[in-house]
C-alpha cells in the first residue's frame, strides 16, 4: 500500500510473492504516488496555488480508505472461512530479531499432538524460516513479498488455499517482522500477537502505539537474557498498559521453555 508504507513500486514491479500469491499493487496504488509526488510537486513549484498542494493530500486519504476497506471485505471473508471449520488464526507480528521463529518451532512441537498447527511464513525475501518450520514436522506456506512490508487478507486467503489446514487446526501466520504497517492490515485472524524481546528498547509500545494497541496478547520474549542487557521491564510493562490499559503479557523466553506452558494453554483456549 504505497500511500500508507512506501512497500513496492508503483506498477507493482518491486514486490514479489513466492508460492502463493503475486503480489501486485492496484492501479490506484500508482495513482497515489504519482498524484501525491508528481503532480503535486510540479504544481507546487510552478504556480506556488495552496490549493494545488493540499488536494493531492485529500486523494491520497480516500485511495488509503478504498484500499483498507477492500482489504477489510477480504478479511470478514477469511474469517467467516475459517470459523465454519473450527480454525483459529494467529497473527504474529514483532519487529526483525524478536524470536517469532523460534517461538514457533517451540510452540509447535509442544502442541502438535494436541491440535494440527500450520503456518503461514511471511518474509520480504528467502525460504530460511520456512524451512525451520518445516523441520518442525508442520505443514508451511512462504510468501515472499519482495518489497512489500506486511502481509495482506488476500495473501492470507491464498496461503490458506494452498495450506488446506483440516477442521480444528490452529493456522499461525508470522507477519513480515515490522512494528508499524502490519498492524493496519487486518487478515481475518482470531487473535493478534505482539512479541517484544528484552534485545529491543523497552520503549518499543510507545514508539510504537498502534501495534501494541491491536494486540490480544504481547509476549515479553528471551527473559533468559535480562542479566546480559540494559532493559527495563516495569517500564515496557507500564508503556504497555498505557497504550492497551489491562493488556495480557507473558514473560517467556521460547529456548529456556520459561513461561511458554502459560503460552500454550493460551493457545488452546482459542
Amino acid at each position: 500500500m504505497c500511500s500508507t508504507c512506501g512497500c513496492g513500486q508503483p506498477d507493482g514491479a518491486g514486490t514479489r510473492l513466492t508460492v502463493v500469491h503475486d503480489h501486485q499493487h492496484d492501479d490506484e496504488h500508482g495513482h497515489g504516488h504519482d498524484h501525491g509526488h508528481g503532480h503535486g510537486h510540479g504544481h507546487g513549484h510552478g504556480h506556488g496555488h495552496t490549493e494545488e498542494l493540499t488536494a493531492p493530500e485529500t486523494r491520497t486519504v480516500v485511495l488509503e480508505q478504498e484500499i483498507l476497506a477492500r482489504n477489510d471485505a477480504l478479511a470478514a471473508a477469511n474469517r467467516h472461512r475459517l470459523q465454519e471449520h473450527g480454525i483459529a488464526a494467529v497473527n504474529l507480528m514483532s519487529s526483525p530479531g524478536s524470536g517469532k521463529t523460534t517461538v514457533l518451532e517451540h510452540t509447535i512441537r509442544a502442541i502438535g499432538g494436541r491440535r494440527p498447527a500450520l503456518v503461514v511464513e511471511g518474509d520480504q525475501e528467502t525460504l530460511y524460516d520456512a524451512e525451520r518450520i518445516r523441520a518442525t514436522g508442520s505443514k508451511v506456506v512462504q510468501i515472499n513479498t519482495g518489497a512489500g512490508c506486511h502481509l495482506d487478507a488476500r495473501m492470507l486467503a491464498s496461503g490458506l488455499t494452498r495450506l488446506e489446514p483440516p477442521d480444528g487446526a490452529l493456522v499461525f501466520v508470522e507477519n513480515v517482522g515490522n512494528l508499524v504497517c502490519p498492524a493496519l492490515f487486518d487478515l481475518g485472524e482470531a487473535a493478534r500477537v505482539v512479541i517484544i524481546s528484552v534485545t529491543e528498547g523497552a520503549d518499543k509500545p510507545a514508539k510504537y502505539p498502534y501495534m501494541f494497541r491491536t494486540a490480544d496478547l504481547v509476549l515479553l520474549n528471551k527473559v533468559d537474557l535480562l542479566p546480559y542487557v540494559d532493559f527495563d521491564v516495569d517500564l515496557c510493562l507500564r508503556l504497555i498498559d498505557e497504550v492497551r490499559p489491562g493488556a495480557r503479557v507473558l514473560q517467556v523466553s521460547a529456548t529456556k521453555g520459561t513461561g511458554m506452558p502459560t503460552w500454550y494453554d493460551w493457545l488452546d483456549a482459542l
